[in-house]
């Protein structure tokens, strides 16, 4: 506990703390802040309250403060990083913020507002993000069931998924819906969930997209024109189709969809909204132009 207070300590004797952004030289932008007055000298420190040492951040940080005692000496040098953590030599890794918009605020209130806007549009994403990947579990097959942490796991770490997932995935699917269009539907389905990104999506995204690029043309076919087809199931089909090498002879598959079929995908990526998946769309389904 003690290495969790020393900051404070520390901070109980600042005088002046004198705060810039980390990629700007000293002499650009900084805020000095007066801490003689009790009251403000509080703010700061309950502001810069810390609950636990965690992982050392590998970026160069965002915030820089430089705190002074009353004779002018500099005490400490700490670094916010991404309104979280925050960086100090007395520590051999970085510190977690007990609220770390508190700091964000108290900066925002000294004339630096940058981090509290990127502070509330990362939890903003991060909301974005835990919303999505919520549905994309809700439309996980039956029959995978124990196998979502797994198959989570390959976004924390950064790893494609393995063969060997990917065949005992295929193997429950073909155990539990053993008639190939229902599967290639509940295939769509999943991948029509979560982000539903083209590119830059979570790997765990990247399991069904896998999965259907195993499953023969003449079956995805049949289940998109299968009277359970829905505008989800439309969703994964363009995601799938148009995505980078999603199938081994995916120009070959693509130019043999029905006509229809290949316009109700089309209309479907230009309702989406995504620039990208449109764009992608454009590319691969639009009729060439006479």
């Amino acid at each position: 506990m003690d290495r969790l207070t020393a900051l404070d300590r520390v901070l109980q004797q600042a005088h002046v703390v004198r705060v810039s952004s980390v990629i700007e030289s000293e002499a650009v932008a900084e805020t000095r802040v007066d801490l003689s007055d009790p009251a403000e000298s509080a703010r700061l420190r309950t502001a810069m309250a810390v609950e636990s040492l965690g992982f050392q951040c590998m970026c160069l940080g965002d915030v820089r403060f430089e705190v002074f005692d009353r004779s002018g000496g500099r005490i400490a040098v700490v670094v916010l990083h991404h309104g979280v953590t925050l960086r100090w030599e007395q520590w051999e890794n970085d510190a977690v913020l007990t609220d770390g918009r508190l700091l964000v605020v108290w900066l925002d209130r000294h004339g630096m507002p940058g981090p509290l806007q990127q502070f509330e549009a990362d939890r903003l994403r991060a909301e974005e993000g835990a919303a999505e990947e919520r549905n994309w579990l809700a439309a996980m097959p039956a029959g995978l069931e124990g196998t979502a942490d797994r198959i989570l796991a390959l976004s924390r770490t950064g790893r494609m998924p393995s063969p060997e997932l990917l065949t005992e995935l295929t193997d429950r699917l073909q155990l539990t819906l053993p008639d190939p269009v229902e599967r290639a539907l509940a295939l769509l389905d999943w991948y029509g969930s979560g982000s539903g990104r083209c590119s830059e999506y979570p790997l765990h995204e990247q399991v069904p997209g896998e999965l259907l690029g195993t499953v023969p043309i003449t079956d995805l076919l049949a289940a998109l024109t299968d009277p359970r087809a829905e505008e989800r199931h439309d969703a994964g089909a363009v995601r799938h189709l148009v995505g980078w090498r999603t199938r081994p002879h995916q120009k070959q598959d693509i130019a043999g969809l029905p006509e229809p079929l290949r316009a109700r995908l089309l209309a479907h990526a230009r309702r989406s909204g995504d620039s990208d998946k449109q764009g992608r769309a454009e590319q691969w389904l639009a009729p060439p132009r006479a």
